[in-house]
């Protein structure tokens, strides 16, 4: 299965309208992350998690409690479908994307998606965005509720003295390369440490491969003998 990983942006979404298609849990957390990040968000959904709902009465969003109409495209630069399992709804919104030209991302449908949606570590000022390109989607989310533990309240308050370090050095050192080799210098020792601990099932399937992977590479090495 062929993956296109694309390439890593982040979009300043500011003041921008944008477009969720769906209410339900995971609706509402897509939606807190866009205001978070500054968009005007339109939800459109007959129903509302609480989330949405609360949201909704404070004016923070802009609900149409109906179906997707094609008109709700107007103006937007990004779309989030939420429905699962409508691949019809999906691929019919990938064509508009491509027409109307807004990025989309469709929650069940990576292929029918013109970006991805990586799973986001947030410690401090530290973002770490994870994706497996579509292909395995619940890994991401594995690894960032470890990474979340491990970037604990210290990396928080390291990742704040840096940036302190770095505007003492702005202020004091004119020399660039100077101020470089000081932050550079202030990471020294710094390592982010881990080992990656597999499933059974999956141990137990490399396992079973063994025996052909060594008879293939037997294989190999016979007929370079010839």
């Amino acid at each position: 299965m062929a993956a296109n990983p694309g390439f890593p942006l982040t979009l300043d979404v500011k003041g921008y309208p944008v477009l969720v298609v769906g209410g339900d849990e995971e609706a509402a957390e897509k939606t807190q992350r866009l205001l978070d990040a500054g968009a005007k968000v339109i939800v459109i959904s007959p129903t509302l998690h609480e989330r949405l709902k609360q949201l909704a009465a404070s004016a923070k969003v802009i609900h149409r409690g109906r179906q997707f109409r094609e008109t709700d495209l107007e103006s937007v630069i990004l779309v989030l479908n939420m429905i699962r399992g409508d691949r019809d709804f999906a691929r019919m919104l990938f064509a508009k994307a491509r027409e109307r030209k807004f990025s989309l991302w469709s929650v069940d449908f990576p292929e029918a998606s013109t970006v991805n949606m990586p799973a986001v570590v947030e410690a401090g000022h530290a973002r770490i965005a994870i994706s497996t390109s579509g292909m395995a989607p619940a890994l991401s989310g594995f690894m960032k509720e470890d990474l979340e533990r491990i970037l604990d309240s210290e990396f928080v308050a390291f990742v704040e003295w840096l940036g302190q370090l770095r505007e003492q050095a702005k202020s004091n050192e004119p020399d660039v390369e100077k101020r470089r080799t000081m932050l550079r210098e202030a990471l020294d020792g710094f390592r982010l440490l881990g080992k990656v601990q597999y499933p059974k099932v999956w141990l137990d399937e490399r396992e079973k491969a063994r025996p052909g992977e060594t008879i293939a590479k037997q294989s190999v090495g016979g007929s370079g003998n010839k």
